[in-house]
């Protein structure tokens, strides 16, 4: 007997460590509260040697970090970028701001991702950049993708809002931090991250030939942070930019979650196997697809979904949840069926892209649910029928 919880359980739940508002107190008492100070170069450092990134930049979104690498790669009017379709719209909309002509790729059948084994039909001389997205922090086949690229001479941009602490295994066997692999790299830290700022984000440079400018762009077209490290005596407005760097309130409060990255991450990783073994029976006997996890992938706890067998079948199955007071959502419809898109379209028919709109839903995943909590969705499913 499902014993009914004393309040709905929510999808997500910031999680706080509590020495978020110490870092913020010392911030502001350092009277330096603006962008690039203190707080920001210590959460650059850590993801620059924890991570062994070339470069990072803390941005006020994922979103900047994306506009920054398409003013990085100089998207004209009229250059295509291949996007996936099951997305959300700031992964195309980077590149849309700057006049591309967007084409999408369809889902594989396995995971959200996009299907690598298409992307080469469609690069045409055109084609400035790939922008794979590292779906619920599983790996795409980068491998596959880079081979692409590098034979077209196209840029890579991973989209790795999702992917923080997670890794892709080379056909080598050696493990590469997400985000790392492509020429630009990506990550959130939006209250529904693993880590999280309440809005932020980063951008990571991987080539060499991008560092310098990428810093300009950052401080609104100015050389002021070289001016600010003594490179040079006075700055000015040098290139295109704008305000993407966020305060160090923000970055404060990143440092706080930083910190406790490894405890964070064996728990949400600890919720996402328990999801997995409890479900796995019943949902091959619902006809309900569990996440699938590549042997080049490894799983970071950021997200549980379930993929329905119909449309129908996630709509009963949401309201059921609902009922029993869980909190389960659904994601994204597919951008290439858009109201702003839809009409922009080349009209090829991206099945699994709509499968997933129609097909997937979210389980509740936060750092503090607890083991009662997650129980007690693992049983209301299971009374599903």
């Amino acid at each position: 007997m499902l014993k009914t919880p004393s309040s709905m359980i929510p999808f997500n739940k910031p999680y706080l460590t509590g020495k978020e508002t110490t870092y913020i107190s010392k911030a502001v008492q350092s009277g330096k509260i603006s962008g690039n100070g203190a707080y920001t170069h210590l959460c650059q450092l850590y993801f620059q040697k924890q991570y062994q990134f070339l470069k990072t930049l803390l941005t006020t979104s994922c979103s900047d970090a994306l506009e920054m690498s398409a003013i990085l790669l100089n998207i004209q009017p009229r250059d295509e970028v291949i996007v996936p379709s099951y997305t959300f719209v700031s992964t195309a909309n980077a590149f849309v701001r700057e006049g591309a002509k967007i084409v999408f790729c369809d889902s594989r059948s396995d995971h959200p991702g996009l299907d690598e084994s298409i992307l080469e039909e469609l690069i045409t001389p055109r084609t400035k950049a790939i922008v794979p997205v590292h779906y619920a922090g599983v790996a795409s086949d980068m491998d596959a993708i880079m081979d692409v690229a590098a034979r077209h001479n196209v840029a890579v941009i991973e989209d790795a809002a999702h992917a923080v602490d997670a890794y892709y295994i080379d056909r080598g066997g050696r493990r590469k931090r997400l985000g790392g692999i492509g020429d630009l790299g990506t990550f959130s830290f939006h209250e529904t991250k693993n880590i999280i700022a309440g809005e932020g984000g980063l951008l990571i440079i991987n080539r060499d030939s991008f560092t310098e400018r990428a810093e300009i762009i950052w401080e609104k077209g100015t050389n002021r942070a070289a001016f600010f490290r003594g490179e040079v005596d006075k700055y000015g407005w040098v290139d295109i930019g704008s305000s993407f760097l966020p305060s160090e309130i923000v970055s404060a409060f990143l440092w706080a979650q930083l910190e406790n990255l490894e405890k964070i991450q064996a728990k949400r990783i600890s919720l996402w196997h328990h999801y997995n073994d409890a479900l796995a029976d019943w949902a091959k006997h619902q006809g309900i697809q569990l996440p699938i996890i590549p042997p080049y992938a490894t799983v970071n706890g950021h997200m549980f979904y379930l993929v329905c067998e119909s449309l129908e079948q996630r709509q009963q199955l949401q309201q059921h949840l609902k009922s029993k007071d869980i909190q389960a959502v659904t994601h994204y419809i597919s951008l290439h069926s858009s109201p702003y898109f839809k009409a922009k379209h080349d009209g090829r028919e991206l099945k699994e892209t709509d499968r997933y709109s129609d097909c997937l839903l979210r389980l509740p995943m936060f750092y503090t649910l607890t083991e009662t909590q997650q129980q007690y969705i693992i049983d209301a499913l299971h009374s599903f029928n």
